[in-house]
C-alpha cells in the first residue's frame, strides 16, 4: 500500500489509483475515508472558520499515525501551500493549522515556508484526473534558501488523486529531498 487507500486483498500490495501510475511520493496515510461526518468536518475546518478543529484532526494524525512518521525517520513537516490570493480570501491555510499541530504532538519541526504556489491554478475538485495534472505543471516551487533534508512528511487535509501530493513531491525531491511522505485527513474512494 503506497497511499493508504485499502486494498482488496493481502496479497495485494497497491490500492487501485497507485497501480495505474507512478507517483513521486514515497508512501502515505490518511485518516479516514472521505464520507460523513468526516467530509462535513473538514468542510467546516477549511470554509467556516473551525480552525480548532486541526488541532482536533493533528492530535488524531498523531495518535494514529506518529510510530509511522518516527518509524520513516521524518526530519520535517511540510504543509501543502495555498496560493497567496486564496489563504488572503479564507484566512488562513489549513495544512499549515494540522502541520502546526503535528509538530507540537511530535516535536517535528515545521517547513512552512519551504514550499510555495508559483501561480494560482483551479480548484482541483472541479477537474478530472488529466486536467488536475495539467493545472499543477510549474505550479510549486521550492525556497532557494531550504536546506533539504533526508525524509520529509507532506501534510494536507484531503487526498483525492495524488496529483498535488505527487508534483509537490517531484519539486522536493528535485531540491534534494530523498524520501517523501503524506499524511491527510481523509483520501477519496472509488479511485
Amino acid at each position: 500500500m503506497k497511499c493508504g487507500k485499502p486494498v482488496r486483498s493481502e496479497e495485494q500490495e497497491y490500492c487501485r489509483d497507485c497501480m495505474r501510475r507512478t507517483y513521486a511520493y514515497d508512501q502515505g496515510r490518511s485518516l479516514w475515508l472521505h464520507v460523513p461526518p468526516v467530509t462535513q468536518a473538514i468542510y467546516q475546518f477549511k470554509f467556516h472558520n473551525k480552525r480548532y478543529y486541526g488541532t482536533i484532526f493533528a492530535r488524531e494524525m498523531a495518535r494514529a499515525y506518529g510510530g509511522w512518521i518516527r518509524a520513516h525517520e521524518v526530519e520535517e513537516i511540510i504543509p501543502v501551500p495555498l496560493h497567496p490570493s486564496r489563504q488572503k480570501t479564507r484566512g488562513f491555510n489549513q495544512a499549515d493549522i494540522l502541520a502546526e499541530g503535528l509538530s507540537e504532538e511530535l516535536q517535528i519541526p515545521v517547513g512552512k515556508h519551504v514550499v510555495y504556489r508559483i501561480r494560482k491554478t483551479k480548484p482541483q475538485k472541479q477537474l478530472d484526473d488529466r486536467e488536475r495534472e495539467k493545472n499543477l505543471k510549474h505550479a510549486f516551487g521550492v525556497s532557494g534558501r531550504w536546506k533539504a533534508p533526508r525524509n520529509v512528511l507532506l501534510v494536507d487535509d484531503i487526498y483525492t488523486t495524488g496529483s498535488t501530493i505527487h508534483r509537490i513531491s517531484k519539486v522536493l525531491k528535485k531540491a534534494g529531498v530523498q524520501k517523501v511522505y503524506f499524511l491527510t485527513i481523509s483520501i477519496g474512494q472509488g479511485l
